[in-house]
């Protein structure tokens, strides 16, 4: 994916894991950090553990799901860390 697919991918999955764990945005930049490292867990579980290949293949829905699913799991994960 080009860097530009990935900020948009960004954008969209972190916004959407920040409103649906957290209940609000994290801001533009944290939004995309999120979104990406999200992508980038969510392509490594996909591939690991649903054998699915080439999870993050540019703009698309399967992309968009995957990075999702990933930033939600990176939220929850660092929200568990937070409280220890």
């Amino acid at each position: 994916m080009g860097l530009l697919t990935w900020v948009i991918v960004g954008v969209i999955a972190g916004w959407g894991a920040g409103k649906a764990v957290k209940g609000s945005g994290l801001g533009l930049i944290g939004d995309v950090v999120l979104g990406v490292v999200g992508a980038l867990v969510g392509g490594w579980l996909a591939g690991r553990i649903f054998n699915v290949n080439n999870p993050i293949s540019g703009f698309n829905l399967t992309t968009l799901v995957v990075a999702f699913l990933g930033a939600v799991i990176v939220l929850l994960v660092f929200r568990f860390l937070k409280k220890r």
